[in-house]
């Protein structure tokens, strides 16, 4: 039977895909999107929750090409800790730091926001202090230390990832939800939202051939292959003669039972065609 190929481009200034880093204070990236994040990204297209089964979408055949590999960048990141104004915003959104206000407002026998209608309807405070050059209020977490962190990225990288599948009318479901998202989309972590249209035309074939024949970006006078030979990473059945495992294979996303398991890939030089023709988006 025909399989077919959806091919999605995946570009911004920065991406994020991490491995084994989840919830920790040093957060890497892989090089290249995984298989399970690329799924959880059709998957938050589609409007599917966490904890929807998405058998139909892992059991598409996963590939990518390094069109531009991008550079790492690693931000230093701290959060929490430390001595700062209280805006009026946090005063309004926050009903901890209002309460604190209040008490210490009260405290100070001045009126205003103690004695608000709504003063009783707000919880336990975080810690408001006056700032002692200032006098200004000021909320302190001097209680609790900065949580320091090292976050990797990808800058400026492009990619071109291959979904294949016997079931057009599934791509065809997936690359509408793409240009039509039901959540928001980012790539690898919320602060990377993807640039630029995702989805490209379905063609049939392998997931080979069709990174053989479409180019992401086209050259100056058009499309071009020459001189471009750019690293592929496609999926293949257990047991291919020189193919590597790879953990990243989705079970389920269920934040109580989240999971992946081992599948199978092999790593090649993909020879652009000097026939191949630049990106079709679909509408």
């Amino acid at each position: 039977m025909t399989t077919h190929v959806l091919l999605v481009r995946l570009a911004a200034p920065l991406q994020s895909w991490g491995v084994a880093s989840r919830f920790a204070a040093h957060r890497d990236s892989h090089v290249r999107p995984t298989k399970s994040a690329v799924i959880g990204l059709c998957a938050a297209a589609l409007g599917r929750d966490r904890t929807d089964p998405v058998d139909d979408l892992a059991a598409l055949v996963f590939g990518v090409r390094a069109d531009h590999p991008g550079a790492p960048v690693r931000d230093y990141h701290t959060v929490g800790a430390g001595r700062f104004p209280l805006r009026p915003r946090d005063v309004i959104t926050d009903h901890r730091r209002a309460a604190a206000v209040a008490a210490s407002m009260a405290a100070a026998d001045g009126p205003g926001f103690g004695h608000h209608e709504l003063a009783g309807w707000y919880g336990a405070p975080k810690k408001i202090t006056a700032d002692p050059v200032s006098g200004a209020l000021v909320s302190a977490e001097l209680s609790r230390s900065a949580l320091i962190t090292e976050r990797w990225y990808l800058s400026d990288a492009a990619f071109v990832v291959g979904l294949e599948h016997q079931d057009r009318a599934l791509l065809e479901e997936i690359a509408y939800a793409l240009e039509h998202p039901k959540r928001l989309l980012w790539l690898g972590r919320k602060s990377c939202p993807p640039s630029g249209t995702l989805a490209a035309e379905i063609l049939p074939g392998t997931i080979t051939t069709a990174f053989a024949t479409k180019l992401l970006l086209p050259g100056p006078d058009g499309p071009d292959s020459s001189g471009r030979r750019p690293w592929a990473w496609v999926q293949v059945p257990s047991g291919t003669r020189g193919a590597l495992q790879v953990n990243d294979q989705p079970v389920s996303f269920d934040p109580a039972h989240r999971a992946h398991v081992t599948r199978w890939e092999t790593r090649r030089r993909i020879t652009i065609a000097p026939t191949a023709t630049g990106w079709d988006i679909i509408p």
